[in-house]
């Protein structure tokens, strides 16, 4: 008997989706390409966020062994699953931004690099954040980027809480003077451009390890050593060194071909810029096919419970595998001073997270940090690049205009744009941190 179908009949593994040897009953039917399993784990409601033991999810696994079906699935349900969780959590968010009062914020971004004449390219920006009851507002010229490409613009970023969700998030193009509602969810022609999106590139996996990161006094002086403090802004800071501080990344290419290294780039470069294929003289996308399934996996149930623990046999496809990490030294200064709270803070980067380095933002600041709050971090956002945040300008006021919440009555609809496309698709996989 399979492993899997010996899987789907233990049920108290099955109820539970538990990880036994370093998998979850989800990866292990996909990893075996069990079609019929995974559909029926998706329909009781298998975890398609979940890792594994060695870090990746069923989705990335079943990007590796390339079936389209199963990765659309895992696609449609991984989505659908983050929207039941923000969901879930959008109450205590909307009431939390109530309790909390008005303000106004400005957040300065520098982004550096440790590679010579890199950082003479790179961005700088102040995002400027009004918040008035449950409602948010960004106006920021960052929205994207990737390696050393950096997509700027002019846009505002809109979250009106005690909205329905279909009206809740609103991007605004200030130049072109356009507007897009942001959807939870997406039409199967974005669904099915996302799987060629998966299919045509490496699986990836970058993260920012907080195991070893400890926090140490800064120090000032060359003979008397004494503490660091200093103003930042108007708030008064005192410095920490961040040790241990690592951004690890790895990456997966056994599903790739040399033809799909060539042409992955370009088909990357196309749809992220939210130029579906479409239809083309009325005829339908070509679609990325589903891959030569693996060899059948001869390993039975008893082998792979006899395994170590973290060292289960392999089940798919051989990897194709390379990773790299890289140590960075950093100052944060907390400030004992700053109105905001870090848990406010945090409700704040909830709403805005969908933007890539307020994601890493956030990710730091949910660390344990020393006393106070973080008006200064230093942070790694690409493997040769770090950002410098600093909270410049922070006041509570009672006199936020609420026009700033509306859609100016001079602007127009346009589902098409490029920055609400870029948001819909960000919305969910940047809370489910997908592959």
């Amino acid at each position: 008997m399979s492993a899997t179908f010996a899987l789907i009949s233990n049920f108290s593994f099955i109820k539970n989706f538990m990880i036994l040897k370093g998998n979850t009953p989800l990866h292990l039917a996909v990893m075996l390409g069990r079609k019929e399993c995974v559909q029926l784990l998706l329909a009781h409601g298998a975890p398609v966020k979940v890792k594994n033991i060695a870090g990746w999810s069923p989705l990335a696994e079943a990007i590796s062994y390339g079936d389209r079906q199963t990765i659309s699935s895992l696609v449609r349900k991984l989505k659908q699953q983050a929207r039941e969780q923000m969901e879930e959590r959008r109450p205590n968010l909307v009431s939390a931004l109530h309790k909390m009062g008005d303000f106004y914020m400005e957040l300065k971004w520098d982004f550096q690099s440790w590679v010579p004449l890199v950082s003479r390219i790179l961005p700088s920006d102040i995002c400027r954040i009004h918040k008035s009851g449950a409602s948010i507002r960004m106006d920021t010229t960052l929205v994207d980027f990737n390696d050393m490409r950096w997509e700027r613009g002019d846009i505002s970023f809109i979250f009106n809480g005690d909205q329905k969700p279909s009206k809740s998030l609103t991007v605004l193009d200030n130049k072109a003077k356009l507007y897009q509602r942001v959807r939870y969810e997406e039409t199967e022609l974005e669904i099915e451009d996302e799987v060629d999106i998966l299919m045509s590139s490496d699986i990836m996996a970058a993260q920012m390890s907080t195991k070893n990161i400890t926090f140490s006094r800064a120090q000032t002086g060359w003979i008397f050593r004494e503490d660091k403090r200093e103003m930042v802004g108007p708030f008064n800071a005192d410095f920490y060194q961040i040790n241990g501080m690592v951004l690890e990344s790895r990456k997966r290419r056994e599903h790739l071909s040399e033809e799909d290294l060539q042409k992955n780039k370009a088909i990357m470069e196309s749809l992220t810029k939210g130029s579906s294929q479409g239809f083309t003289n009325g005829e339908p996308p070509i679609r990325r096919a589903s891959l030569n399934p693996p060899p059948d996996s001869d390993i039975s149930w008893e082998m792979y419970l006899e395994a170590p623990a973290g060292e289960c046999p392999l089940l798919g496809r051989s990897l194709v595998y390379k990773e790299s990490s890289k140590s960075f030294k950093a100052t944060v200064a907390m400030s004992p001073d700053f109105p905001l709270t870090v848990d406010m803070l945090l409700n704040v980067l909830e709403v805005i997270a969908p933007f890539k380095h307020f994601s890493k933002l956030r990710q730091f600041v949910r660390m344990k940090l020393p006393p106070g709050f973080p008006v200064k971090i230093d942070i790694p956002i690409l493997p040769t690049v770090t950002a410098k945040i600093t909270f410049q300008e922070f006041a509570f006021r009672n006199d936020i205009n609420p026009d700033l919440f509306q859609v100016p009555t001079d602007y127009f609809e346009d589902p098409m744009s490029y920055y609400g496309a870029y948001m819909t698709m960000m919305m969910v996989l940047q809370t489910a941190s997908s592959v």
